[in-house]
């Protein structure tokens, strides 16, 4: 396993830094609308990391943590229709280009509701830290524009998703990650009407078992699955050896948070409730093999926050690697 990040578009002297500081495995979210990706223009992006040493190994597909509405291919998990089938169709075929353009995986969410979280708070030395408190969320939001979807209806969305674009994954040999609705509400809850069943750690052995295939696995963000136990700091090892001994986790966010289900924040990996070194260490206890990403940052003073907050993470992340190495020799 090594350091990874996801990005947006980066310029040159952006991407030069990355490698400066060990970054040189990565996931980028080409900057071109969806329906414009080609082989061609996916391998040329490869091929520009290539430059200063670093692989481009994962994309995100628009299937992100934001809204259905505020998402391309926002239709694929939204009730039947006719747009949906056609963005389907359009999928298979990101996947057939990303296949030949010798990406290795496939970033996406199944939500349609997108990213919850209620009004941030301070946490060290002044940082913004993001919160959930599932008490404080807004009741008072009215039903999903498209319509209630119970745990039943997102499932059947979620089969017909997997049956549709797993067969063509495995054609051309692309990893689809998902990675969990952030966050789990717990098993049967809705909001707006709607139910959240890859928000919970139960969810994804289904998600796996409803097809069985090298190709069909977790974008696993710690934090989310972190956030949907009752007890992360002793539960979440447990669930990084579930879904690593099947080989079931593509890609890792490496997130730590104070807290649990239905109350946390996200916070600096040094100062969370989860013992990342030990987390670290079952990840290489199961043979995981892939990027270990920063994610979700507190936000940090001072002029370019964001880049020197990931920095200090990458930081840190290189140590755990280099200390679960030692532990292992």
């Amino acid at each position: 396993m090594y350091i990874g990040s996801q990005f947006g578009h980066q310029t040159d002297e952006e991407i030069q830094v990355l490698s400066q500081l060990g970054v040189i495995n990565v996931d980028q979210t080409p900057v071109e609308a969806w329906k414009d990706w080609t082989t061609d223009a996916l391998v040329a992006l490869k091929e520009r990391w290539a430059k200063h040493g670093i692989s481009l190994e994962m994309l995100h597909i628009p299937l992100g943590s934001r809204s259905a509405y505020d998402n391309e291919a926002g239709a694929i998990f939204l009730k039947p229709s006719d747009e949906r089938d056609r963005q389907i169709d359009w999928m298979k075929e990101t996947v057939r280009m990303a296949g030949e353009a010798g990406i290795r995986g496939l970033n996406y969410n199944i939500t349609i509701l997108g990213h919850l979280r209620t009004p941030s708070k301070t946490g060290r030395g002044g940082a913004t830290v993001s919160t959930f408190e599932l008490d404080k969320l807004d009741q008072s939001a009215t039903e999903f524009e498209d319509g209630p979807a119970d745990e039943d209806e997102m499932w059947e969305r979620i089969n017909h998703w997997l049956q549709e674009i797993i067969p063509v994954a495995e054609e051309y040999k692309v990893q689809m990650a998902c990675h969990p609705s952030d966050p789990g509400i717990g098993v049967g809850n809705t909001y707006r009407g709607v139910a959240r069943p890859l928000g919970m750690v139960d969810g994804f052995k289904k998600l796996i078992e409803l097809y069985d295939s090298p190709y069909n696995g977790l974008n696993f963000c710690q934090g989310c699955m972190s956030e949907s136990l009752e007890n992360p700091s002793e539960e979440i090892f447990d669930v990084i050896r579930y879904f690593g001994e099947r080989k079931k986790i593509f890609n890792v966010h490496f997130r730590n948070i104070k807290g649990g289900l239905g109350n946390f924040v996200e916070v600096f990996p040094d100062e969370g409730d989860i013992h990342m070194i030990r987390a670290l260490k079952v990840y290489k206890d199961v043979g995981y093999k892939y990027m270990i990403m920063p994610d979700h940052v507190p936000g940090i003073g001072g002029p370019e926050s964001g880049k020197v907050g990931f920095a200090y993470t990458y930081g840190y992340i290189h140590a755990a690697l280099q200390a679960v190495e030692e532990l292992s020799q």
